[in-house]
């Protein structure tokens, strides 16, 4: 019967709780009368029976027009309670005032005692429904699971507000502040976070979560670092910016953000670098379906450009992006043009430019997946060096003002064919920066990506979820990581430093060895890692051995000649470079051989190169590189 009633159609429960509230009313002013003239059964005349009903039909109007229907009984809020409260008071003022006109001698002080009892008699039995609710969803056994939450602040109590309505059961509150411990915040206990171990294994807790508000990603690290010893589901509420601008709900519960395992607060962006090439300009994104591509073109629409160009070879990719942004972008007058091309179609590039007389060109289409273009290597090296070349020379032809190169930290003595032709195209723009003056050309290097295509993070998830095993290639494998939005913002203000031929390298931060990385996931999923010291543990690691053309470690400048710049995350390289014929003469060869499909030739030609191309055992097994990895990179 509740059950049925509680999925009744909204209609039929307005109609309820109107029909309620009248006999509501009917009923405050009986027990007004009584209690102002101290009898059960006052003397009530006609003109007193005409006054209530005159009056519960205004009430009841005013009711509708402050919108206290509206509201939904089982997720009844404070907001609602005071709405409650103002439609009692307004309706003991209709009282007195159709008492006056009427002339029914009601007494002066029932119009205060009936708005008072009125607030009883209506706001009760709706905090009672949704009292009854929530026994209901907790009386449910199999769905309930029992958590704590982290941060027992603003956020956490409006997490708590909010969970009471879901399958979570909130045991406990968790704060690194003393002066909240053994307090109550929404009727659960706050407790420090060196009871936790004890309190976990007392509440039977499942999981913990995050509800640390804006705190920064080293704050949130430190939190992580506590609990992963417990090896205890962690998981988080979306970020403030998020719940605020509605894209998400404070119950809307996720996983922990890698950026958070990391501890990396990125630097807020300089204006002027972020305006510089964007602001009222005409940009063109190649590769803007890609991982970097769309967060640039997210980025860029924020600069307020004049007209943002598109190109994208996949289909799909270009709709997903465009659609993303059209949603994002209503009411801008930004012009947003999406095309389909090939960045190896030279002759399409060039019209592309030269019609819409594009002045800014972030050239982020590249194939970057290192086992694929070693399996791949012709068309790597026709899509990432001849595509870069092409690209190149269809803004020198359109005037472009200037051309930002994504390149990589795998182009740094690369030991793979994907970083070999990256660092070929550095060296087809560098060349082609002294060739002429009416483009300038910027190169930006950074490593990993959080978040992209290929990432190793979702991987980890998604094998964590099956139940194992997490795959590493080596145990002493070194990678550094960036967020894609911080990445964005930083080429972006590279770009805008430029003079022509300058090679940027970002700060990556600390270096992260990849099986601590694992670990620390699996930990904070809840499980057991499951080794020869822990044979009953949930979760294997496996070793699979590094693939075609992987490094044990990725470097971001090949040289030591570097200096700051007006960024403090930016640094400028000073690296040696080819003339325009040297270059030439190299991109002859390589067409060649391309045009002829003869793959070892190709690779020949990029080893005699001076990419510093070489092979990944040389490098892995060398002891220069021992030594480097042992003094200068420092793990978390």
């Amino acid at each position: 019967m509740i059950h049925a009633l509680f999925n009744a159609p909204r209609i039929i429960k307005r109609f309820l709780c109107v029909s309620f509230d009248a006999l509501a009313m009917a009923a405050a002013y009986y027990l007004a009368s009584c209690m102002r003239l101290g009898t059960l059964v006052p003397p009530i005349q006609s003109k007193e029976v005409f006054t209530i009903s005159i009056t519960i039909a205004i009430s009841l109007f005013i009711f509708i027009r402050l919108g206290m229907y509206r509201a939904v009984l089982r997720y009844m809020s404070t907001q609602a309670m005071i709405t409650i409260g103002i439609c009692a008071c307004v309706s003991g003022l209709v009282l007195a005032i159709v008492s006056f006109y009427v002339n029914s001698y009601v007494p002066r002080s029932v119009p205060f005692i009936y708005s008072l009892l009125l607030f009883i008699t209506i706001g009760t039995p709706r905090l009672l429904v949704r009292s009854i609710v929530q026994m209901l969803n907790h009386r449910v056994a199999d769905r309930t699971t029992s958590v704590f939450i982290y941060g027992a602040g603003h956020t956490g109590h409006q997490l708590a507000v909010a969970l009471q309505a879901t399958p979570y059961k909130v045991v406990g509150f968790i704060d690194d502040n003393p002066l909240l411990h053994r307090t109550t915040v929404a009727g659960i206990k706050v407790y420090g976070a060196h009871s936790l171990p004890q309190l976990l294994q007392n509440k039977n807790a499942e999981k913990v979560l995050l509800a640390l508000g804006s705190a920064s990603h080293a704050a949130r690290a430190a939190v992580l670092k506590k609990l992963e010893p417990l090896a205890i589901e962690v998981q988080t509420v979306p970020a403030v910016g998020d719940i605020l601008s509605g894209k998400t709900k404070i119950e809307q519960i996720k996983d922990v953000d890698i950026e958070d395992l990391l501890g990396r607060d990125p630097v807020k962006p300089n204006p002027k670098l972020m305006h510089a090439c964007i602001e009222n300009k005409i940009v063109m994104v190649t590769g803007a379906g890609g991982s970097i591509g769309s967060e640039l073109c997210r980025q860029i629409v924020k600069q307020r450009p004049k007209i943002l160009i598109l190109f994208e070879l996949n289909e799909y990719a270009l709709y997903s992006i465009e659609h993303e942004l059209r949603s994002e972008m209503r009411g801008q007058e930004i012009e947003l043009v999406p095309l389909l091309g090939s960045v190896q179609n030279r002759e399409r590039l060039e019209s592309v430019m030269s019609t819409f007389a594009v002045q800014t060109v972030y050239h982020a289409a590249a194939y970057k997946h290192v086992p694929l273009v070693e399996h791949n290597i012709v068309e790597g090296v026709r899509n990432n060096i001849f595509g870069t070349w092409y690209c190149a020379e269809a803004a020198i032809a359109a005037k472009v003002e200037s051309f930002v190169l994504i390149s990589t930290d795998k182009a740094v003595r690369p030991t793979n064919i994907m970083g070999a032709t990256k660092r070929m195209a550095e060296l087809v723009l560098q060349a082609l920066a002294q060739r002429q003056k009416t483009t300038r050309f910027t190169m930006v290097r950074f490593g990993n990506v959080l978040g992209s295509s290929g990432s190793v993070v979702p991987l980890f998830r998604k094998q964590i979820k099956a139940g194992g095993p997490v795959t590493v290639t080596h145990p002493d494998i070194i990678r550094y990581f960036m967020t894609i939005p911080e990445a964005a913002e930083l080429v972006i203000q590279a770009g805008s430093m430029g003079l022509g031929g300058d090679v940027f390298v970002l700060d990556m931060g600390d270096p992260v060895k990849i099986v601590d990385l694992a670990r620390r996931m699996i930990h904070l999923s809840g499980l057991e890692i499951k080794d020869e010291a822990h044979p009953d543990g949930d979760i294997a690691i496996e070793y699979t051995g590094l693939r075609p053309g992987e490094k044990l470690y990725e470097e971001l400048l090949i040289g030591d000649n570097v200096s700051g710049t007006e960024h403090s995350r930016i640094m400028s390289a000073q690296e040696v470079c080819l003339n325009w014929p040297e270059t030439e003469s190299l991109i002859s060869a390589l067409a060649i051989a391309c045009d002829s499909y003869k793959c070892d030739d190709v690779k020949s030609i990029l080893l005699a190169a001076p990419a510093g191309y070489r092979s990944t055992e040389s490098l892995n097994d060398s002891v220069w590189a021992k030594k480097e990895k042992s003094n200068k990179l420092r793990l978390v």
